[in-house]
């Protein structure tokens, strides 16, 4: 197991590199979620305006303001100064935890301050150079345009929905301590709260672009279930707890192929440091399979069906795929009284609403087509 990118490259490649010590191999994985997403969602959008569904239109140019940005290039020099240049001039002294100093107050005001003054000049410059606003000029604005801020928007919605998820499964101490979501920030993240958060978000953002709901639900089909598989990867190779339970039974001799450590796992070196007694299920293998199986059969048929359709059947292979692995997952006891967990409620609600969707935009298409 590889707890942070400085790891995996040094075991990997021999290369010791200091500063990948910051980077947290779950963390990096997630960031790499974060673009096959992207990359996914801006071709279909590009498709999908070729043929018609999705339009682009002419938006007018904004007058720059100039305060707001002098004010946001000296926030972010004065970050970049404060902890990175600090961090590299202290690497030493910090490396053993730099996580720890990057969530702590512990920085370099002086070198803030002069980054910040460096950033303001460097805008300063870049505006200079920028062709004279003038009031009434459009230009044409394509879908695909928006997915820079269309991905930030779906990571800072996702986030508060992961996080909010993983509390309501602990409800009682959320409600005895509101607070704690805001303590350790980082921890404690769910799938199906990311899923919910993050689609609240898109789907304001993009409506608000023009952009069919029904079409944007299809563009992210695809891409959220790719995510959902790179993502899963950094749980693997991070170690990062969400495995399976205990496995000592023997690898049957019909899957004398696979690999023992796809069988059963006890995640040496994993990112807590936790010894396991016993091997486990490593279940995030078994999902990132399963996720990207699910990707290439939507995108190989997601030219043949009516709008929100091809959500609809990622909706379905999403639950089956995750109350398929919670029999073998660890998971805590949710709700007292109740067999099932968060997440199997979820992936039958999930699998039910699929096959909803299905018979639901179908009728709606037929509808349209015969009007």
């Amino acid at each position: 197991m590889y707890p942070t990118l400085y790891d995996a490259v040094l075991d990997l490649f021999g290369l010791s590199i200091p500063p990948f010590k910051i980077v947290m191999m779950f963390g990096f994985f997630v960031a790499l979620a974060f673009l096959a997403a992207n990359w996914v969602m801006t071709l279909e959008f590009k498709r999908k305006e070729a043929l018609g569904e999705v339009k682009a239109f002419q938006k007018p140019v904004e007058k720059p303001n100039a305060v707001w940005e002098y004010i946001s290039a000296a926030i972010i020099g004065f970050i970049f100064g404060f902890k990175i240049i600090y961090l590299a001039l202290n690497f030493s002294e910090l490396s053993a935890n730099p996580q720890a100093f990057i969530l702590s107050t512990e920085g370099s005001l002086l070198w803030g301050v002069l980054l910040a003054g460096v950033f303001i000049g460097m805008k300063y410059y870049q505006l200079s150079k920028e062709p004279e606003y003038v009031e009434g000029k459009t230009y044409t604005f394509h879908p695909y345009m928006m997915m820079g801020n269309l991905t930030l928007i779906a990571a800072v919605t996702g986030f508060a929905g992961a996080k909010l998820f993983h509390h309501l499964e602990e409800y009682e101490k959320l409600f005895q301590n509101p607070m704690i979501l805001f303590i350790d920030p980082f921890s404690g993240l769910t799938f199906f709260g990311g899923l919910v958060g993050g689609a609240i978000g898109v789907l304001w953002y993009t409506g608000k672009n023009g952009v069919n709901w029904k079409h944007m639900l299809d563009i992210g089909a695809p891409a959220m279930i790719l995510g959902y598989g790179v993502g899963r990867m950094g749980c693997h190779f991070s170690g990062d707890g969400d495995w399976g339970i205990e496995n000592l039974a023997p690898k049957p001799d019909w899957l004398s192929w696979l690999p023992d450590w796809a069988w059963a796992y006890d995640y040496p070196n994993n990112v807590h440091g936790w010894i396991l007694e016993n091997p486990v299920w490593p279940t995030p293998v078994y999902e990132i399979a399963m996720a990207l199986t699910i990707f290439v059969i939507l995108w190989s048929v997601r030219k043949k069906f009516a709008p929100g359709v091809l959500f609809s059947i990622y909706f379905i292979f999403a639950g089956i795929e995750r109350f398929s692995i919670e029999s073998i997952r660890v998971n805590p006891d949710q709700f007292k009284g109740v067999s099932f967990t968060q997440a199997e409620i979820i992936s039958m609600a999930m699998m039910l609403f699929g096959v909803i969707g299905i018979f639901y935009f179908n009728r709606i298409a037929k509808k349209e087509t015969s009007a």
